[in-house]
């Protein structure tokens, strides 16, 4: 079981980026998919979730506007597409899949099962 993440680097104040995460081992249906982001220093906080259906979607105030998630069952793959970026985005950003038939989403880290490595985004002002 494995979540690969790419699209991470530096960026100016800004810019845009988009993060994919592959998910193999597994298949994402049924599994809600949410993106956290840990700044040095700082508490790993949630940026953005989505249901298993992809209907329900969340954000952090923070971001709320400016990313946004969305994904592919069949390709296995969940996006964050990250717009205006601000130098206080800078963090590494790791996706995650929590199972759910619900529908729902959740912004708490410990209900996800699975984690990618994270990559890496540097915003310079």
């Amino acid at each position: 079981v494995q979540l690969q993440a790419s699209g991470g680097g530096l960026v100016k104040a800004g810019g845009s980026l988009r993060f994919s995460c592959v998910a193999s081992g597994f298949t994402i249906h049924r599994y809600s998919m949410g993106w956290f982001r840990q700044a040095p220093g700082k508490e790993r906080e949630f940026v953005a979730a989505i249901s298993w259906g992809g209907s329900v979607t969340a954000a952090a105030a923070s971001v709320k506007g400016r990313f946004t998630i969305s994904r592919d069952n069949a390709k296995n793959t969940v996006y964050l597409q990250m717009i205006s970026l601000k130098p206080e985005d800078t963090a590494v950003y790791s996706c995650a899949a929590r199972w759910d038939v619900s529908g729902g989403y959740s912004r708490w880290d410990h209900d996800y099962k699975y984690w990618g490595q994270g990559t890496l985004v540097t915003v310079s002002s």
